[in-house]
């Protein structure tokens, strides 16, 4: 007798998101933008700040980062991303709630990606926000409702699902 899964129980990935995080505004924040644009073939997002802290002359508004969200077609992008850094994650890589944040010192290290002598050195880092079927109900726009303490996706479900589905190996 073969064990099946029930659906709703089953992971999958609802998105893969890139941060890069500029600090300041101007041609080091286009760069970054050409360099996701590149990688994904998406168009990403100018990311503002918040708050104001005056020790680093940020005030609220300011664009220092740029991020893009794929949703769809991340397989390949992932297994590159995921060879940056040697199929390795560590177990502090997975939070409670389902995802899995790890950073990539420099672009160069993704498979694939050539140096390009005229765009500066960045770093990124990459989410992998996990869910279940049946998440749709905490962002629907009627009668929105919490998730189940039962059916959230924990740390050893994210643990295993990276393993089995792309081979990472946890320390």
């Amino acid at each position: 007798m073969t064990d099946k899964i029930n659906p709703m129980r089953e992971v999958r990935i609802e998105k893969v998101t890139l941060n890069i995080g500029v600090g300041e505004p101007g041609d080091k924040l286009e760069s970054a933008f050409k360099l996701l644009e590149r990688l994904t073939e998406r168009k990403p997002v100018r990311t503002s700040t918040k708050k104001r802290i005056p020790k680093w002359n940020v005030r609220p508004g300011l664009i220092l980062g740029v991020k893009v969200n794929i949703r769809r077609d991340y397989d390949k992008l992932l297994k590159r991303l995921l060879g940056a850094v040697d199929f390795n994650l560590k177990k502090s890589n997975f939070d409670d709630s389902g995802n899995v944040s790890f950073g990539i010192d420099e672009y160069i290290h993704i498979p694939e990606i050539k140096y390009d002598p005229k765009m500066p050195m960045f770093g990124m880092n990459v989410t992998i926000t996990l869910e279940r079927r049946g998440y749709r109900i905490k962002r629907r726009r009627l009668m929105r409702k919490p998730i189940g303490e039962a059916h959230k996706v924990t740390q050893e479900d994210a643990i295993n699902f990276m393993k089995e589905k792309y081979g990472v190996v946890v320390a």
